[in-house]
């Protein structure tokens, strides 16, 4: 049963260990809303360690949203390579010019909004209100997930996020969101690390699929290859990646459907 000295006690033990073992990210420290929607977009699936040495080379390179959206795609996804799942960077890329054509280049600060916006579902959308605009917006992503499974479901194996929204709702601190979430989620790391990953016992828990020989690497060797060299045959692609062409016709045509990449005359390139 939950009480309000459960609560207390609780909220006193994650900031306490925050102020004693928080993290640091670049992105943290100057919370641009342009910065944040990067930050955000590359740390979807994709672990904080590899996003905080990428991240300051693709800041260097697109520093705004209107450098973004000006910069080609092809070019946008040179700079994406390593970071997995491309098409969040055409996503961040989409963000990009519809900031700059549709809102004079400022993020607009509402969560209902932003998740309209490509790649924005309601939480990644809420996420970047809490992080960029310092808004008591309510929020789950994994490591969150794990603190409140932790701490108050422990013994449950089929927890439902909206049995967590509540409890999330009830401890948010309304005048410093953007550190609460930090603190939930460097305590939600430090658990993973030390007791293994509460987020299993959630009913939304699921494992991430194997990448090596799936049809998701052969998506990106594709798009690898197409950032290097401007455009080339389905023969010359058929030779590089060296996998059955069937499927690679199929990651063709699923990149073809997501304006990833077109085909003009006889040759595939990258989309703009």
């Amino acid at each position: 049963m939950t009480t309000n000295h459960n609560i207390e006690q609780f909220k006193t033990t994650i900031w306490n260990y925050y102020r004693e073992h928080g993290r640091t990210f670049a992105w943290r420290h100057e919370p641009d809303p342009y910065k944040i929607v990067v930050s955000e977009i590359m740390l979807q699936q994709t672990q904080t360690h590899r996003i905080a040495l990428r991240y300051p080379q693709f800041i260097h390179r697109f520093p705004t949203f209107e450098s973004l959206a000006q910069a080609p795609l092809q070019e946008v996804l040179l700079h994406w390579q390593g970071l997995g799942y491309n098409r969040r960077g055409k996503y961040l890329h989409d963000i990009a010019k519809k900031v700059v054509t549709e809102y004079n280049g400022i993020l607009p600060n509402n969560p209902s909004i932003l998740k309209t916006f490509p790649g924005l579902g309601p939480a990644t959308a809420a996420s970047i209100c809490a992080f960029a605009f310092n808004a008591p917006t309510v929020f789950i992503e994994t490591n969150i997930r794990a603190v409140y499974i932790h701490f108050f479901f422990n013994q449950r194996n089929d927890v439902h996020d909206k049995e967590l929204i509540p409890l999330i709702e009830q401890t948010i601190d309304q005048e410093r969101p953007r550190e609460w979430y930090y603190a939930l989620m460097d305590y939600g790391v430090m658990l993973k690390k030390t007791i293994g990953n509460p987020s299993r016992k959630s009913a939304h828990h699921t494992k991430q699929s194997r990448f090596e020989g799936s049809d998701r690497q052969i998506r990106g060797m594709i798009l690898k290859l197409l950032t290097r060299v401007p455009q080339l045959r389905i023969d010359e692609l058929y030779d590089f990646i060296q996998k059955e062409p069937d499927r690679i016709d199929k990651a063709l045509d699923q990149l073809s459907q997501e304006k990833m990449v077109k085909k003009h005359d006889d040759f595939y390139l990258i989309n703009e």
